[in-house]
């Protein structure tokens, strides 16, 4: 099973990497720029990819090491080396145009680079929940955003962490389990932030799941603390050897404004308003975007007290699914490669059908969409909303919103796939009512 699974995963990486493959060569210029037609080629095939694009402007082409020379202008531009992303994926970024001295030369070392991580994730995935990973191996997401952006190692970063709780065949306690997967997310957030948050529904579950009966506030607070310091630990040598290179890609996202590249719902949404030159504004998106985001944390993990209020079991895996639904909504900017964010939850979560056949749906319509719609603005001669592409945008954009509102539901409210005959699944502890912990038990349990 597990071979089986790992292979399909590799296969599906090939038809990715294949996929963004069609925008490279057969001719390059002087600065290793893929030829001809190279800006209408990636909207016009719907085989761009970030990596590809960013082969120029971020002095990836120079070879020059991430952070340490960079910095940022007051206008927003990068410079000297520095990248729009924590210091894991610069070394990613850095690391895949070592031997490479064009753009299609530096896809295809980056997806060497990065493909381990694409297969590991599947075979976690398989030692978790059997052949539920298949939805990873198989899924259009593998296909679509690959090798889109530097997205495989924070993912392969997140279901790692699952697997050290409840998949690693040791005799450690929870609370060790629990520290080794904060390590874990604490990478994660080195490479892509959004792991960082699961800190806090894991700290949870050690604080109401690793001691029955009472609070375990001393193991719980050994999660924030180990991946806090491995966040210090991998973000400090960039920091003393560069700061203003290390602060810059901090910088550069806080100044992104909304715009038509953000796919998010507040463009969407509140255009014409939302356009980069009403600084008022992208000054409200600047505060409200992240409070409403925080504010979707803080719901999530109070759902799932309540839940281990009538269950005994924290469900800190569909906190964490509905912390990023909430992230994904919410936050300014929505990627099309995020999806592969969500994917492993599909496979880890009791979810129905109809809900994954459904986001799959609109996330490839959007995927196809929205630059099928870029190419039409480019060629001219329609409006921003006239045209099927332009349709297909809508739909990917409010039909995503919709579902992930949706999912931000169902994920607090259903159970797991993990494999009951391996997966480590401590039993309830009992919530503040006293409720018998058996009874518990049979009304939780795992699907």
């Amino acid at each position: 099973m597990l071979a089986i699974v790992v292979l399909l995963t590799g296969c599906t990486l090939l038809l990715g990497y294949a996929n963004k493959a069609r925008c490279t060569g057969p001719e390059f210029d002087e600065a290793g720029r893929s030829q001809p037609d190279y800006d209408l080629r990636i909207d016009r095939d719907v085989c761009y990819s970030d990596i590809q694009h960013l082969w120029l402007g971020r002095d990836i082409d120079k070879h020059v090491f991430p952070y340490v020379h960079g910095s940022i202008t007051p206008e927003g531009q990068l410079k000297g080396g520095t990248v729009e992303y924590p210091v894991l994926t610069g070394l990613v970024i850095w690391a895949g145009a070592v031997f490479a001295d064009n753009d299609a030369g530096y896809l295809l070392g980056s997806a060497l680079l990065m493909a381990p991580f694409g297969l590991l994730t599947g075979f976690l995935l398989a030692r978790l929940t059997r052949w539920w990973a298949l939805l990873w191996a198989l899924g259009p997401p593998l296909v679509l955003y690959a090798f889109h952006n530097w997205d495989l190692p924070v993912v392969a970063c997140a279901v790692a962490a699952v697997y050290a709780v409840h998949g690693w065949r040791t005799t450690r306690p929870l609370a060790d389990r629990a520290t080794v997967a904060a390590v874990l997310l604490g990478l994660g957030f080195a490479f892509k932030l959004y792991p960082g948050a699961f800190l806090l529904p894991l700290a949870l579950y050690v604080l109401l799941m690793a001691e029955p009966g009472r609070l375990a506030w001393g193991k719980a607070l050994r999660v924030p603390l180990a991946g806090a310091l491995t966040v210090v630990l991998v973000n400090l040598p960039f920091a003393l050897a560069g700061y203003e290179g290390w602060r810059a890609s901090f910088t550069f996202q806080q100044l992104r404004k909304v715009d038509i590249t953000t796919n998010s719902i507040w463009y969407w949404g509140l255009r014409p308003k939302s356009g980069p030159d009403n600084a008022e504004f992208q000054e409200l998106m600047d505060v409200l975007s992240p409070t409403l985001v925080l504010t979707s944390f803080a719901v999530a993990a109070a759902v799932g007290l309540w839940r281990w209020h009538r269950t005994g079991e924290y469900p800190w895996l569909g906190v964490s699914g509905a912390m990023l639904c909430g992230f994904l909504l919410l936050h300014k900017v929505h990627s099309p490669q995020y999806t592969l964010w969500l994917l492993p939850f599909f496979v880890l979560l009791a979810l129905p059908w109809r809900w994954i056949v459904a986001y799959l749906a609109v996330d490839l319509v959007m995927g196809i969409g929205i630059f099928r719609w870029y190419y039409t603005l480019k060629t001219g001669g329609i409006g921003i909303d006239d045209g099927l592409a332009a349709q297909a945008v809508a739909v990917g954009v409010w039909g995503r919103a919709a579902l992930l509102v949706v999912l931000f539901v169902v994920f607090l409210t259903v159970g797991t796939r993990l494999r009951p005959d391996t997966a480590y699944l401590p039993a309830p502890a009992g919530g503040p009512d006293g409720s018998d912990a058996a009874q518990r038990q049979a009304n939780t349990g795992c699907s």
